[in-house]
């Protein structure tokens, strides 16, 4: 198995900005890969897989993130947590 590292640079869009419902999705569909994934905001840096460590972000709307995932799946799932950002999480 391959292990691959990838960045990403999202914004996000959601008016509530990264509240819980969008942070929990986030987290379930990085649960579901098989890579290590963290979310950094100038100030910290998370494991996007924790839901209490999303949340502690308190991002708001038009705040840019950077990705970075490293596995086997890395790719891919960056490219689904972007395509949720890039719909608003279906707002």
């Amino acid at each position: 198995m391959v292990s691959r590292s990838v960045t990403r640079k999202v914004t996000v869009l959601n008016p509530a900005g990264l509240h819980a419902r969008p942070s929990l999705t986030v987290a379930q569909t990085v649960r579901r890969s098989n890579s290590k994934v963290e979310i950094r905001t100038p100030e910290q840096t998370v494991d996007a897989a924790d839901i209490l460590q999303l949340l502690s972000l308190g991002v708001t709307q038009g705040t840019e993130l950077d990705f970075s995932a490293t596995g086997p799946d890395a790719e891919e799932v960056l490219d689904a947590l972007a395509a949720l950002f890039a719909d608003r999480f279906g707002l």
